[in-house]
């Protein structure tokens, strides 16, 4: 099924740092990147700012006694800024307020675009998601970490075509 792989989720929200107007993420100007948040903090001197992190996602299965199986996938992006200072408050104040201001325009996105049947956010629980504030002071990294929840139902039947008959 299209839209259910997690490459597919890496890709919208790669559509999504292209396409926000201040993110502007492009091949030849990245600010879109696949790495856990700890690789960014420790140092990849060639990131660029305002910065979307797509974190790995692990997942679960919830089998709602056998009627409705469903497959739990949690994730996380973060959008990251540097201030330089980290003894001005109100810079790290206004950044904070600048992400937490592009991460509601993509949940709002997000929101709109559940409804494409094809969209691997089709099943993106708003509900879920919670936000943390992130402050580096050491590398003056600053910014808001995104935790989220699609839960799909999971077809558990059994495709023969995958089983040497025995």
């Amino acid at each position: 099924m299209q839209g259910d792989s997690f490459s597919d989720l890496v890709a919208y929200f790669q559509k999504l740092a292209t396409e926000h107007i201040e993110i502007r993420h492009s091949e030849s100007d990245k600010h879109f990147y696949r790495f856990e948040l700890e690789e960014i903090l420790m140092g990849l001197n060639n990131v660029k700012y305002p910065a979307m992190i797509m974190e790995g996602y692990k997942f679960d299965y919830t089998d709602n006694k056998s009627d409705n199986p469903a497959k739990n996938r949690q994730g996380a992006f973060v959008l990251m800024d540097v201030v330089n200072d980290p003894g001005d408050h109100n810079k790290i104040h206004e950044l904070w307020n600048r992400m937490e201001r592009i991460g509601d325009d993509i949940l709002a996105r997000i929101k709109a675009d559940k409804r494409n049947p094809g969209s691997p956010v089709r099943d993106f629980d708003l509900s879920s998601v919670d936000g943390s504030l992130i402050a580096s002071e050491i590398a003056g990294h600053y910014g808001i970490r995104f935790t989220f929840t699609i839960n799909c139902r999971y077809n558990f039947n059994v495709d023969q075509s995958r089983w040497i008959a025995g």
